[in-house]
Parts: C-alpha cells; structure tokens; sequence
C-alpha cells in the first residue's frame, strides 16, 4: 500500500540525497568525486567531547529518558555561553531549551506558535526545514526572495500591509546559509521593531554565529533591544564543534515561546540523550578553545576557495562569515542543469541554488567540507565547467 498526505507531495524533493545517489554511482565509476554540496564537513569532533561521552555512557542515570527538562548542567552551561559570548542573561530553566539538533527545533516552532492559514515568511532561498515545518503545520507561506541589491536581507516592511497583517512568523538566518550574508546591527534593530510593532514571531536562526572570519563576529538577536518580547533563537554544535551526527542544539529565548516549544515537543520527542547533553555542557563551558581550531581551518579554506576561483578567471565575493560560498552563474544557466553537469563531467558535487528554493536560481553553493587543496582543485574543475556553460 502506497499513500503520502497532501503536506507531503506539495515539498520539493531532499536535494541532497539525490546528489548522494549520483555521487555513489561515480565512485563505483573509480571517479574521483570531490563533494562540496552538503553543509557536513570532515573535521573530527574535539577529543574533549569524545572523552566526555566515553565517560558519562558509563553513568547509568544518563541513560534515562531526559524529556524536555534534560539536564540542568547542559542548560546552566547554555546561559553560561551566552552571557560569556554575547553578554546575554537568559533564565537556565524558563528561556532556554535543549534541543535534538536546531532543525527539529526549527520545524517544531512552527507547530506550536503558527495556526492554520496564517503567513510564515520564508526566506528564499533558505534552509529546507522552515518550509517544511510551515508546510505540515498548514500555514500560508510567503516566500521572501533573497536578493544581491538587498544583501540578501529579508525587509519585511515592504511586504504589503494587509499581508503582514496575517503574518506570524518569519525566519530570519545570519551569517545567512546558502548566501553567507550577515546582517549588522542597524538591520537587526528594524528586524526586531517590525516584528514587536506588527506582533509577528521570529525565529532567529544561529548555527553560524562561531563561523566569522577577519574583523566581524556574529551578534545574537537577543542583544537588540526588544528582541526578547517576540524572539526565539536556535543555536547547534553541528557547524561550530564539528559535532553533525551528533544531533545536539538549544533554543534560547521568549519563556513563553520557549514553552510553547517545549510543550510541541513533548508529543514529539523525549529530548536529546543525556550523555550527549553531558558532552555538550562540557564543550561550551570549553568553546573559545574548541570553535578556534575550527574557524581556523575554515578561513583558511575561504581564502583558498576565493584565491583559485580568481585565478582560474571567476573571481567571487570573500565570505565574512559561515561555510558557503554563493557563487553566480552566467545570465541564463540553470542552476540544476549546471550541477548536474558539473557532477558528471567533472566529478565535482555542488548545491544548485534552485535546490534551496526558486530565489536561489541563478546561483550554486560551494560548502567549505573538504581540505584547502581538495578546495583548489574543485575551484579548477568548477572554472572549467563555468568557461564551457559561458561560450
């Protein structure tokens, strides 16, 4: 028996793990595949959260079921990190909550602030799990394009009025994934006015905070006056401690939206797994020493990546902060017709912008996952690709 729900069929397919196919059918090939597509790079997590795991797997008390409290030396270190990093007090138990991962969290939130037929504003492009949470919780979304003349910020007072009426929710993400935009204060400012004045929802989306390069650093939201009446923000281990499959992260915030949250997920979920939030607790009471080794690498593979596009004759705006890079196409290339191409003629995976949403046409992402020369040589089969779509 076959059935899927109306929510279901009216998402995109998972990108992604199309690419996993194709890539898997060419290394059987003996291609030589360079994957720069999915945001997962190859660092190893530190040795400090792999020892502290080993130890508290033989506590058998961290083997229970933690619900949504989970355990109040993971969120004693969360209020911890944010005042030490952003000078941001935040209530352990009331503001703050652990999460399997920012992107359950992110698609959850919808669920429990959002009713049926009122607006989301997605950006677009933008991170799958916004429109897929928006869309299982029957919202009416309203796709907000990113584009280059706006630095790709969101401006939801150009929205027409009697839209923003309706509007609940918006997603906001800066350092931005795909586009590596960031946002400075005097935006965040009107962000957050609009939002209190039009009584919408925001959902701040910071995995990337850690990731900034030269002289910026990532703010969080909750710094901006206001922000705290109307604003949740999600935060992951995936980007900045090299901790993907771990499946750990904290929402952090409104205690009023946090419970609505909380409340969502305890039909959903019983939390993370203790030890894990043991281990997570550990790292961020360590994050300056643990993140550095790892920003480090990713500048050094920023520069890399921008020093051989410009070499091979496709110079590209230097990333401030994140993982990406948002690269242009010449007029007229279709961004899947492009990576698919790339993908099998020069054995290197990137994600086509249309992937992350029809704004997202017009450019490819190149994720930071692989080492500085791995980098130099996908730049050069890229330009390659990038000189046979241009004649």
């Amino acid at each position: 028996m076959s059935r899927t729900s109306e929510r279901l069929n009216s998402l995109p397919q998972y990108v992604v793990a199309e690419i996993a196919a194709v890539k898997s059918r060419l290394l059987d090939q003996g291609v030589d595949v360079i994957d720069v597509a999915a945001g997962d790079a190859d660092f190893a997590p530190p040795e400090l959260a792999v020892e502290t795991l080993r130890e508290a797997l033989s506590d058998s008390s961290l083997s229970r079921y933690s619900y949504q409290v989970g355990l109040r030396q993971y969120r004693d270190a969360i209020a911890a990190y944010m005042l030490r990093r952003f000078g941001v007090t935040v209530d352990p138990m009331s503001e703050v909550l652990p999460l399997i991962g920012s992107k359950e969290g992110l698609a959850h939130f919808v669920m429990a602030v959002v009713n049926p037929g009122e607006v989301v504003v997605i950006p677009d492009p933008g991170y799958p799990a916004y429109l897929g949470g928006a869309r299982f919780a029957d919202a009416d979304i309203e796709m907000y394009p990113l584009k280059p003349e706006q630095h790709f910020l969101i401006e939801l007072g150009t929205l027409p009025k009697e839209r923003l009426s309706m509007t609940s929710l918006v997603f906001a993400n800066y350092p931005n994934n795909p586009t590596a935009a960031v946002a400075n204060r005097n935006y965040l400012n009107d962000l957050v006015r609009n939002c209190v004045d039009n009584r919408v929802v925001l959902a701040y989306d910071n995995p990337y905070c850690e990731l900034t390069y030269d002289d910026y650093t990532a703010p969080s939201i909750l710094e901006i006056d206001g922000a705290r009446e109307v604003t949740v923000e999600f935060h992951s281990f995936s980007k900045s401690f090299g901790m993907t499959g771990w499946r750990l992260g904290w929402a952090v915030g409104n205690a009023d939206l946090i419970n609505a949250l909380s409340r969502t997920k305890s039909y959903m979920d019983t939390g993370p797994f203790l030890a894990i939030q043991k281990t997570g607790a550990v790292v961020l009471d360590h994050s300056e020493a643990c993140v550095e080794p790892v920003r480090r690498a990713f500048r050094e593979r920023r520069d890399s990546l921008v020093a051989a596009m410009a070499e091979s004759g496709f110079p590209i705006d230097k990333p401030q902060a994140s993982m990406y890079a948002w690269v242009p196409l010449p007029a007229g290339v279709k961004s899947v017709a492009f990576a698919k191409s790339l993908l099998e003629k020069e054995g290197v995976a990137v994600l086509a912008g249309s992937a992350l949403g029809s704004g997202g046409e017009g450019f490819f992402r190149i994720a930071l996952t692989v080492g500085a020369e791995r980098l130099r040589e996908a730049a050069r089969r890229i330009c390659n690709e990038l000189k046979c779509v241009e004649a």
